[in-house]
């Protein structure tokens, strides 16, 4: 059985009378890539914030390698080695590759003094880690001479300093072209190597579908479909359900699958 990272048990938000979520179920396995879908207005994004710890559930249980947890908070969420690289990735791109990835977390010596030296090889690590195979670049080389692909490179990079064991990607290949998709792509494998594990929302269902191990589609703030690649056939299967979740037709087994495996879980 793999190691599960995180667990979010009938997560709900409501604002006022507005319900942003109604009891989501949501798992995250060490190792795996999960796929996270929905139109606008699914509630992707407080699930996304709830569990970066920005926004405290109405109500529902968040469990930590099994464990449940109380108090939940931004610094919770860290403490449990889970990082968020939203959609802007908060790099700052005057600035060099090692000082994006080490920005807030210095390493320093006595009085304070930085140690550039140890700061660049390590930033050299991680980016052999994650696959940053070009050698054009270098920790000293300026973010805004990267492409979009290689920045979220480096987001994912600083991520992994952090000790993270879930890297929440928010739609990381929005605007990208397909070359550059193909670099994020080998950026999460790489990730997924290394025995982390990956949280991917996307609005792309065909970049979602290549690259995840198990797919979640939220609706109106509740989970319309969990199931694992090898029950769904095709991203067309992905986009079908979408556009007809109240009514899956010929997808009523895929729906009735994924229903099965998220009450397992």
């Amino acid at each position: 059985m793999a190691e599960r990272l995180i667990e979010l048990r009938d997560i709900s938000k409501s604002y006022g009378h507005v319900y942003a979520l109604g009891g989501v179920n949501l798992s995250v396995d060490r190792g795996e890539v999960v796929g996270l879908i929905g139109d606008n207005g699914a509630g992707k994004s407080t699930l996304i914030k709830i569990l970066a710890g920005v926004v405290k559930p109405t109500s529902g249980e968040i469990l930590i390698r099994g464990k449940p947890v109380t108090g939940w908070s931004a610094a919770r969420s860290r403490d449990a080695g889970i990082e968020t690289v939203f959609q802007d990735r908060a790099l700052a791109v005057q600035q060099t590759i090692v000082r994006n990835i080490f920005m807030g977390r210095e390493l320093t010596g006595w009085f304070g003094w930085l140690k550039v030296g140890k700061e660049i090889e390590e930033a050299s690590r991680l980016m052999r880690e994650i696959g940053f195979t070009s050698k054009v670049f270098t920790p000293q080389s300026i973010v805004g001479q990267l492409s979009g692909g290689e920045r979220q490179g480096v987001a994912i990079a600083r991520a992994i300093y952090k000790q993270a064991d879930l890297i929440i990607l928010d739609e990381p290949t929005t605007a990208l072209s397909l070359t550059e998709t193909a670099k994020v792509f080998h950026f999460v494998r790489q990730v997924r190597a290394s025995g982390r594990s990956i949280l991917f929302i996307g609005h792309n269902i065909h970049h979602v579908y290549d690259i995840a191990d198990r797919f979640v589609v939220l609706d109106r703030g509740k989970v319309a479909l969990a199931a694992d690649r090898s029950e769904v056939k095709s991203a067309e299967d992905l986009i079908n359900f979408m556009e007809d979740v109240a009514h899956p037709g010929g997808l009523a087994g895929l729906h009735d699958a994924g229903n099965a495996k998220q009450a397992a879980r």
